[in-house]
């Protein structure tokens, strides 16, 4: 009995969490974004300050989900991400993974899906934070490498997606190993592991698991990338190479002992 009452709680605390985020995404789309664009003149602090805004805002709401007992994490590694410029790759098993990381890095862009442009939640803390859409085509890499340059830190999921269920196979795609054999960048891999599945891809937010989940963020040591390339001897061949390696770091369980 008490299982199936954590459970409601759950269904309940989560529908409450979304209503919040969504809220949240609307007063920046009506309210801070126009006071943005009115008050602050330059595009570059209108950016820096959207992101620290999405930031501080991220950190809030999860700890609202913590709080309300939706979930339990624990991060290692955070040291690794306290630093301006970096390429953090990702796995990506639920749909709340972006808001963890933003919520632990500072200065952060990210790509997101053009259709986030159109949802009346995401679109105005997207566009005030000058975040990179998914709609860029051949342009694509060179945004991700501008900003890196400028010294944000960019978190992408090789993945494109969320991770499928049931050990189905996982193709990265080669995006983000371009950006990093490209711009010479070395990689920031962070593996994300959840006890239990958790807004996975195609299941809708009051499909809870049946006990709180635990999500484990490990930031990993950085991946050097000039080995890769000096030994490939192209772009091409080096990037192939990268995202084979990014397939065992990104999906490796994490280890016991904290970083």
């Amino acid at each position: 009995m008490f299982d199936a009452l954590g459970r409601a709680w759950r269904v309940v605390a989560t529908g409450f969490c979304f209503a919040v985020f969504g809220l949240g995404g609307l007063v920046i789309r009506c309210v801070v974004y126009p006071l943005m664009m009115l008050c602050v003149r330059a595009p570059a602090r209108r950016v820096h300050l959207s992101q620290s805004l999405i930031h501080h805002s991220f950190r809030a709401f999860v700890g609202l989900m913590a709080g309300v007992r939706v979930l339990t994490y624990e991060v290692r590694g955070l040291e690794r991400l306290q630093r301006r410029g970096l390429l953090v790759l990702a796995n990506h098993p639920s749909l709340i993974d972006v808001v963890f990381l933003i919520s632990l890095t500072r200065h952060t862009d990210c790509i997101v899906k053009d259709a986030l442009l159109r949802n009346v939640f995401t679109r105005g803390p997207i566009l005030a934070a000058g975040f990179i859409a998914n709609s860029a085509g051949a342009g694509l890499v060179d945004d991700c490498m501008r900003s890196l340059q400028s010294g944000n830190n960019l978190v992408i999921f090789p993945e494109g997606t969320r991770t499928p269920l049931h050990g189905r196979p996982v193709r990265l795609q080669r995006g983000a190993a371009n950006v990093a054999v490209r711009g010479g960048f070395d990689i920031t891999p962070v593996h994300i592991d959840c006890t239990l599945p958790m807004l996975t891809k195609g299941t809708p937010w009051w499909q809870v698991p049946r006990q709180r989940p635990h999500f484990t963020i490990e930031v990993r040591e950085d991946i050097a990338v000039a080995p890769f390339v000096s030994q490939a001897g192209n772009e091409a061949l080096a990037a192939r190479a990268v995202t084979e390696h990014l397939s065992v770091q990104l999906f490796k369980k994490a280890s016991r002992v904290s970083t």
